[in-house]
């Protein structure tokens, strides 16, 4: 039930969140290993992307690839939230004197990541190329002409093999490592913090938003350099036209072409998606495990 638990909470966030990530992905791929002087500019900013992807592509278009966006929402966070929750009702991320351990929630979250990285890694691969397919006029990065999930599913194995479904996944356990750290661990400590100083003792609801928002902050500053380095792996494929060679690779390139300021593309859409997909998750599946243990109390 933990784990089923923190799956609902990940995909009902996603069904709101989708339309921003599309943008997110369009700016990232955006310029892509080009100067500043050789790039063009297709998306001026998060509103002028959606106008543009709207009118060229059609309104449906900023729900691109949330059939896989949906599935990655729930195989990460069910792994994610479910493995971190046994650890918080084992009191593994607690001291002696049961109060939260910032060691302790810092590794949980970080493995709990980890894990929750090989479930959902191809899920995501899906989600990135479908997401940044487009109308040649606004295209940017390569262009993958898959009709739907399942032939999406079907191309990747009969052209990459297993192997692409798990394309960047050392940058993606990072990634998720790094900001399941700062995500969980703030908003476990933040939830006690709060407490402690007699804030929001008899509402739930409100202390999980306020510590979801607070924790979506910390995101910030650890996810884009990332962020962008997995999703063009993602995007290039696997094969003699790849463009990265893996996540250094990806690195060195992109600041050396595109500049420092490159590893920050899309980081305005980057957070209108982390700040709202923290904030729903989180509080709907603190808001679920508390409705459980209510229910369960009431059994007994």
């Amino acid at each position: 039930m933990d784990f089923l638990i923190g799956g609902l909470a990940g995909a009902g966030a996603t069904v709101f969140t989708n339309p921003i990530d599309v943008v997110k992905t369009r700016m990232q791929l955006q310029g892509e290993l080009r100067t500043r002087s050789e790039q063009s500019t297709r998306y001026r900013g998060i509103f002028h992307a959606l106008y543009v992807i709207a009118r060229a592509d059609g309104a449906l278009a900023l729900q691109k690839g949330l059939v896989p966006a949906v599935l990655l929402g729930f195989s990460m966070n069910s792994v994610r939230l479910g493995t971190y929750h046994v650890a918080e009702v084992q009191d593994w991320t607690k001291t002696k004197e049961g109060n939260v351990s910032l060691a302790k929630c810092a590794f949980w979250s970080s493995m709990s990541g980890i894990l929750s990285c090989v479930a959902s890694n191809p899920a995501s691969v899906l989600k990135t190329r479908i997401q940044a397919a487009s109308h040649p006029s606004i295209a940017v990065g390569k262009q993958h002409s898959y009709k739907g999930f399942w032939h999406g599913c079907q191309t990747i194995y009969k052209t990459e093999g297993m192997r692409g479904f798990f394309a960047g996944i050392s940058a993606n356990c990072t990634r998720l490592a790094v900001g399941s750290a700062a995500q969980l661990t703030t908003f476990s400590v933040m939830k006690q913090e709060l407490l402690v100083r007699g804030y929001f003792e008899d509402s739930p609801y409100q202390l999980a938003f306020v510590s979801s928002l607070v924790s979506s902050v910390f995101i910030l500053f650890f996810e884009p350099p990332l962020d962008i380095v997995i999703t063009r792996l993602y995007n290039q494929g696997t094969g003699r036209d790849s463009l990265y060679n893996g996540v250094w690779d990806c690195f060195r390139k992109i600041c050396r072409t595109e500049g420092f300021i490159g590893l920050y593309k899309g980081i305005g859409p980057l957070y209108l998606r982390i700040a709202p997909q923290t904030t729903l998750s989180l509080v709907i599946w603190d808001l679920l495990n508390n409705t459980l243990i209510k229910r369960e109390n009431l059994k007994l």
